[in-house]
């Protein structure tokens, strides 16, 4: 039998959920482009390639759905602690078990400053209403509310850089419904910016007590007759200059 994670994956392929993959998509390309380092992560979702425009050498999905590079669970990963320098989390929070467990993992695998991004579905939207009458399995996830998030990353000492919500139009699985609603994502974003279906968060891990170690920068003391030498040669050839 399929876990939750395959069945939401299997979701993704419907109109609806090509609509929730393309937006995320966009996010996670303009995100992750620019973060840097050595090595990055993936946890589920393999249909989803959230790494492709980051220029990391290291990259792979991780995860126990099938097709992905690492078999794992999301809250052991057989990672050593503070190895990676990003780790994508593309609704995993949804259908985990137990996402507080996840996310402590996410802190022990990530090195200091290092970079978390996570999406997951809005409760507090039209999107979190659908969830009450609808029996598809993208609607059986968590739903964890991004305040609830918000907290649970505090305690772990991962800060929250920005946040952005996504999906706008109404939840409905009709193609047409979806193309016709297409002017709600720019007066969504205007009008209740925090009323997205899907929230999008960007992390980082911060040390406590950790300081940056500058270089020491010495001074020079350059002896009175050396500088009384060199500033002699100077009149003396600014005088030649003169004569010519």
């Amino acid at each position: 039998m399929n876990t939750p994670v395959e069945q939401f994956a299997a979701w993704l392929a419907t109109p609806l959920g090509q609509y929730v993959r393309d937006s995320e998509a966009a996010w996670f390309d303009r995100t992750t482009v620019d973060i840097f380092g050595y090595k990055a992560v993936q946890l589920e979702l393999p249909q989803m390639d959230c790494l492709r425009a980051n220029r990391m050498p290291w990259r792979l999905i991780a995860g126990a759905a099938a097709g992905t590079q690492l078999a794992c669970q999301a809250d052991a990963l057989p990672l050593a602690s503070q190895s990676l320098d990003l780790l994508v989390l593309p609704h995993t929070l949804d259908f985990a078990t137990d996402p507080h467990s996840v996310l402590r993992e996410a802190e022990r695998v990530l090195m200091p400053e290092g970079r978390l991004l996570i999406t997951g579905f809005n409760p507090w939207s039209l999107w979190g209403l659908r969830r009450l009458k609808a029996n598809e399995v993208a609607w059986q996830g968590q739903f964890l509310a991004p305040q609830r998030l918000k907290d649970w990353l505090r305690l772990l000492d991962l800060q929250l850089l920005r946040g952005e919500f996504l999906c706008y139009r109404p939840p409905l699985q009709r193609k047409g419904w979806l193309e016709k609603s297409r002017f709600l994502e720019r007066a969504g974003d205007r009008l209740w910016p925090a009323g997205g279906g899907v929230y999008c968060l960007d992390v980082v891990k911060r040390v406590s007590g950790m300081t940056i170690i500058e270089p020491e920068w010495r001074t020079v003391h350059v002896p009175a007759r050396n500088a009384a030498a060199v500033v002699e040669k100077m009149r003396l050839q600014a005088e030649k200059d003169r004569c010519k």
